[in-house]
């Protein structure tokens, strides 16, 4: 059994049917935090398992709604998703040490803009982010991942490219 993973970030209040149109045939959904506005999360396609965190400039509507930190295992992979995380080995603070102490297969934040994928041999994890889905933001070219889950591993990752930024 393989679970898909559709994982987004710093939406900034911004969903496009072309983004959407990759969210079809997903299992789950993450969303990194910069949601921007609830109404993006409407947007997403139904019948799929949704996970977020909220971001920097998530009111607090969105922080009701969505957590800072998520902590979860799927397919036996354990995941901790956050917004600010920072890059490694230059973690933003606490992060190392929240890292450190829940041992993730899987690292996910947001908030930089860039889409960057790396394994991280001192925390032994895999960090993932993104990048950006929405129009705000320094980025050039917006951009997800998408992935599977099986058995404890992560398969078949690949970023999609949206577009640019502006367009």
């Amino acid at each position: 059994m393989s679970t898909k993973i559709a994982l987004i970030s710093d939406s900034h209040s911004y969903i496009d049917h072309k983004t959407l149109t990759y969210l079809q045939d997903v299992d789950e959904i993450w969303h990194a935090g910069d949601i921007g506005s609830l109404d993006v999360m409407k947007e997403l396609p139904g019948g799929k398992t949704i996970r977020a965190v909220f971001g920097n400039i998530d009111d607090l509507e969105i922080q009701e709604e969505y957590p800072e930190w998520q902590e979860f295992t799927s397919e036996g992979v354990k995941i901790l998703m956050t917004h600010i995380g920072g890059t490694p080995p230059r973690y933003a603070k606490g992060v190392k040490q929240r890292i450190r102490e829940g041992k993730p297969n899987l690292f996910i934040c947001g908030h930089s803009h860039i889409c960057k994928v790396e394994f991280d041999k001192e925390m032994n994890c895999l960090y993932m982010n993104s990048g950006a889905i929405g129009q705000q933001g320094f980025h050039i070219m917006r951009t997800l991942l998408l992935f599977d889950l099986e058995n404890g591993q992560i398969k078949n990752l690949r970023v999609v490219e949206l577009g640019k930024r502006g367009k």
